[in-house]
């Protein structure tokens, strides 16, 4: 699943491509993703100019003319393809998640613009695109999730409060979105390690050097990430050329049965599993 790195990517790249641009034509090939695309989904966006884009969490938010905003989420295999009308299509992908060129199958949506089109690709169809209407409209979908862990709003005095009396595990909590919003499974692991925290430990049992390393490395992983690509699973560019790196920089995520990366430590990487969700640590670090 892509997570904020990955999406702000995406971010990144579509604001090059569509600020100012007028959206031409809509097409529809299947409505039923997640939550089924609106009726008038079409007829909301055709002949309407991109003014923004931006990022919240792991969504993706192209803002529209007369306040108008498109929510895009990319679920479990959601990816986003920029293809130029002159058949220049080398790489199509904006993010570096699943294929580098636009797949045959499991095109649902096209935004036509007049140089260019993009495409809404998802085989799992856990993502889902809305349009909505207002800037309340916006910040209410919002309104249940935690604060971006990149914001000011993340900070010691809001975690040293949410994790009193918390008997849910760390890497259980950082997953969250309700807790603190964008961090997924990847980026959870490697925080833990730079925080040197197990990921079993309880919330309400964090110490105050832990709780200001959470908020430390939380800022740092997501800002390394960001700077080098967001993380490549399949080593592949994207439709800008380039390629994301941040995987060669990782500490225990998919590095089972590994030595530990860290100076004059012995321990090897260990797999558990929290939560349905893959845990990489170091029993030696993390503690």
């Amino acid at each position: 699943m892509p997570e904020l790195p990955e999406v702000e990517i995406v971010k990144q790249s579509l604001e090059k491509s569509i600020i100012f641009q007028k959206i031409n034509n809509v097409l529809i090939k299947n409505r039923n993703l997640r939550f089924k695309i609106q009726n008038n989904f079409k007829n909301l966006l055709k002949n309407k100019k991109i003014v923004n884009v931006s990022r919240r969490s792991k969504y993706l938010i192209v803002h529209i003319e007369k306040e108008q905003f498109l929510i895009i989420h990319f679920g479990m295999s959601g990816t986003l393809h920029l293809l130029n009308n002159n058949n220049n299509n080398k790489y199509t992908n904006l993010s570096f998640y699943h294929s580098k060129t636009i797949p045959k199958k499991h095109n649902h949506v096209s935004i036509q613009f007049s140089k260019f089109k993009i495409i809404y690709n998802d085989p799992r169809r856990f993502g889902f695109m809305k349009v909505l209407f207002s800037e309340k409209e916006l910040n209410d979908f919002f309104i249940g999730y935690g604060p971006e862990p990149l914001s000011s709003n993340f900070n010691f005095d809001y975690l040293k409060k949410k994790l009193k009396n918390k008997k849910k595990n760390i890497k259980s909590l950082l997953l969250d979105q309700i807790f603190i919003s964008g961090i997924g499974n990847i980026y959870a692991n490697e925080i833990l390690f730079y925080s040197k925290i197990n990921p079993y430990k309880k919330g309400k049992n964090l110490n105050n050097y832990e709780i200001q390393n959470i908020i430390k490395f939380s800022k740092y992983v997501l800002k390394k990430a960001i700077k080098k690509g967001g993380s490549t699973i399949k080593n592949f560019k994207n439709a800008k050329g380039y390629s994301g790196s941040f995987q060669k920089e990782f500490k225990v995520y998919e590095r089972e049965n590994e030595k530990c990366l860290k100076k004059n430590c012995k321990g090897i990487i260990k797999k558990i599993v929290i939560s349905n969700r893959s845990t990489f640590l170091c029993k030696y670090c993390q503690k």
